[in-house]
């Protein structure tokens, strides 16, 4: 199990706790009460920081109860360097207002392997299957 240094930086701060044995994702909490309105959003800080080694990185993600009311996490790859403390910037995108409390659960935190790749400039590429296409191009069915 990779262990990970965690730093409180307010009293108040409940730290990040895994749900469920086996969850993929740390659940963080809000430290503050605040509405966002639809159409609106919020940078909630999470009062603690951490040291992890090199080849993993940190990334938060969406908590899916909250991502069902249009709530969505934006942002958020934090790497191994980064000693500063952790956050969650959330956008309404729901119809109604939503209240955060302090303690309540906002996004989730995985952490996870980094795989950095040398890059090699070429004059052609292969072909695939795929080609250019974009977006849609697998068709609707």
């Amino acid at each position: 199990m990779l262990k990970v240094k965690i730093k409180r930086l307010h009293p108040e701060t409940k730290l990040p706790t895994y749900a469920h044995p086996g969850d993929a994702g740390l659940d963080m909490y809000s430290i503050e009460d605040t509405t966002i309105s639809p159409g609106g959003s919020h940078h909630f800080f999470c009062g603690f920081a951490l040291e992890f080694p090199e080849g993993y990185m940190a990334i938060v993600k969406d908590k899916g109860g909250l991502g069902t009311k249009g709530l969505h996490a934006l942002g958020g790859v934090f790497d191994a360097g980064f000693r500063g403390e952790y956050n969650v910037f959330l956008v309404n995108l729901g119809k109604e207002p939503y209240h955060f409390e302090k303690g309540d659960k906002i996004a989730q935190l995985l952490i996870m392997p980094v795989e950095c790749a040398e890059l090699i400039e070429a004059d052609t590429l292969s072909e695939t299957s795929r080609g250019k296409g974009q977006f849609g191009s697998t068709g609707r069915r």
